[in-house]
């Protein structure tokens, strides 16, 4: 396959930080691309899952199975897709990912990402955000940190609001 079928990130954000992105994007489905590293549908990836230049991204509808989890695992990062703004899914394949099958690498959000998701998709498990061609970087470090509380509990903070208070409350006691 040709490497210009390949896409770059224009601007990833990862672990709250703009960073340049040293994997590539197939969306090709059928054939395997020479460069790496690269991220490739999970059929391909799943085929030549050893190659360790290589990563798996989920659609949306990817049903995340235990058995499924298992083969996730050693990769090096997950992408999930967002084909539009408006699909959801993806934000629950990254909370099963991080809290039921405890999986500790790159979750990384990819396709429709725009700037009014990002906090959110934080707080589920992507901590790498690969923004849509036309969301602009200063933008997307503000949306991150808008809010200073969270009232429930998240992946990036298993207690909510009302708990932490207790504990602080008996704190000063």
């Amino acid at each position: 396959m040709p490497d210009t079928q390949l896409e770059h990130a224009q601007t990833l954000i990862k672990l709250g930080q703009p960073e340049q992105d040293d994997w590539a994007l197939s969306r090709h489905a059928e054939a395997l691309p020479e460069q790496r590293p690269v991220i490739v549908p999970l059929a391909l990836w799943l085929e030549a899952a050893t190659d360790e230049g290589l990563a798996p991204w989920l659609p949306s509808d990817t049903e995340l199975t235990p058995e499924l989890a298992e083969r996730l695992a050693p990769a090096p990062l997950i992408a999930i897709d967002f084909p539009a703004f408006t699909d959801g899914r993806g934000y629950s394949l990254a909370r099963l990912l991080r809290e039921r099958y405890g999986y500790d690498g790159e979750v990384r959000a990819i396709g429709d990402v725009l700037v009014d998701q990002l906090y959110y998709m934080s707080r589920c498990g992507f901590d790498a955000l690969a923004l849509r061609e036309d969301q602009h970087l200063d933008d997307a470090l503000r949306a991150l940190g808008a809010f200073s509380v969270s009232y429930q509990p998240a992946v990036d903070s298993r207690e909510a609001l009302f708990e932490r208070r207790l504990k602080e409350q008996k704190g000063n006691a």
